[in-house]
């Protein structure tokens, strides 16, 4: 239906029109709602970590959009549900967090929303509950007795997290079996609540939203609505936020903004006008110009994809600093303050320190097996000097007028290690 329907509210049309919606249950009647500006909706955010990463974007994203367009926003803190695990998408149990761990990591992800919403009283302020609110103060027989037996356990075991899990011959504990019940009594809690009538989310989550569309429906709640964005993968069908040196973390105290803004120059070419469309605010119209760029001219466009991403996560100064640092490093070859920096020990280095030990603590490569594989192939150098012995050390002679030694890994990852 979304091929031919054409919305009337902005915030449809613009979220339609940059990419971002998968599936509606119900396009027409959400699309009422967001014209009339009474659309209240939620994404949920468990705590598995003290950051959110790249691929959490595209539902931030759906979230700002929302109230930019008058309506909303709703990004709820899953304090309660982080302690049951979300088993969608995984072959294994996730690992049951400790309360203090995961009051821990919800004050870091808290950090990054207020960057994208605008929070308060108001009628389209963002508002940030955390469902270990209601959760956490169940009865087990009352819940069994008022919400469990709305709930078919024939179609539990049909959704895609359960049968993934069984057809593998991997094990489903009855707590993650669980999880889908809780997530299907927030929606029920938040509409009566806060008035809430829509879930977000991704594609993966859409047997979980329907479900607590249809508990809402058993409980006697309004009509409700769920709308899910596509799970998002770069052109090579590598998972999105995901590199080889880990997740690409949206706090800058898991990752420096300059490598932020690195993983977003680094984007395929093929990738650049789809990523521009999500995860910037440039003018579509500015996008299909960039889009249409051919040859080398593309990397024109990468360069504003980075600053724009990175202006919406970190600022626009840091934005920019990280732009200028990396015109110093690759276009005029100077060392720059702002590369990343790791701080080492004049003890260790004054002894000497391993170039595979060395590469591994920059956060370069994994592992010495890595480095060494990598300096075989040319990959690693030391001040822009090709590394070619593995059993070479690094020691104050090689510390450049700014006190530091470069660290690089092919030509657009650089490390300054400093000693201490």
């Amino acid at each position: 239906m979304s091929e031919v329907f054409k919305p009337k509210s902005d915030f449809l049309a613009t979220v339609m029109a940059r990419g971002f919606v998968h599936q509606c249950s119900d396009f027409e009647g959400l699309d009422a709602k967001a014209k009339a500006g009474d659309l209240i909706a939620y994404i949920g955010f468990d705590c598995t970590a003290s950051s959110l990463h790249v691929g959490s974007l595209l539902p931030i994203m759906m979230l700002r959009w929302l109230q930019k367009t008058g309506n909303k926003p709703i990004p709820l803190m899953g304090g309660g549900t982080t302690r049951v695990g979300d088993p969608s998408g995984k072959d294994e149990s996730r690992q049951l967090l400790s309360i203090e761990k995961i009051d821990d990591n919800k004050a870091g992800i808290k950090q990054v929303f207020s960057k994208f919403l605008t929070f308060g009283a108001g009628k389209t302020n963002a508002e940030m509950p955390d469902n270990a609110e209601w959760l956490t103060k169940l009865n087990y027989i009352e819940f069994l007795r008022d919400v469990g037996r709305h709930f078919s356990v024939n179609r539990m075991l049909s959704m895609d997290s359960v049968n993934m899990r069984l057809e593998r011959d991997q094990e489903l504990s009855f707590i993650e079996f669980n999880y889908m019940c809780l997530q299907a009594y927030d929606f029920v809690e938040l509409n009566r609540r806060y008035g809430c009538i829509a879930q977000m989310g991704g594609s993966d989550q859409w047997g979980n939203i329907v479900t607590g569309i249809d508990l809402g429906r058993r409980m006697g709640t309004p009509q409700l609505y769920a709308l899910t964005t596509p799970l998002l993968t770069t052109a090579s069908g590598a998972k999105m936020g995901k590199t080889a040196a880990g997740a690409v973390w949206l706090n800058s105290d898991m990752l420096p903004v300059y490598d932020y803004w690195q993983f977003w120059r680094n984007a395929e070419d093929a990738d650049t006008g789809r990523f521009l469309k999500l995860f910037t605010e440039l003018p579509l119209d500015e996008i299909a110009r960039l889009e249409a760029l051919g040859g080398a001219e593309i990397n024109e466009a990468k360069k504003i994809l980075a600053t724009e991403a990175t202006a919406m996560v970190h600022g626009r100064a840091a934005a920019e600093q990280a732009a200028e640092t990396a015109r110093k490093t690759f276009e005029e070859g100077s060392l720059s303050e702002n590369l990343p920096t790791i701080s080492i020990s004049a003890a260790e280095l004054n002894e000497g320190l391993g170039i595979l030990s060395a590469f591994v603590k920059a956060g370069l490569v994994a592992s010495t097996g890595e480095a060494r594989r990598q300096i075989k192939g040319g990959g690693l150098r030391v001040n822009d000097a090709a590394a070619t012995d593995e059993k070479a050390t690094l020691s104050r002679a090689l510390l450049t007028a700014e006190g530091v030694i470069k660290l690089s890994l092919g030509k657009k990852k650089h490390v300054l290690l400093r000693p201490e």
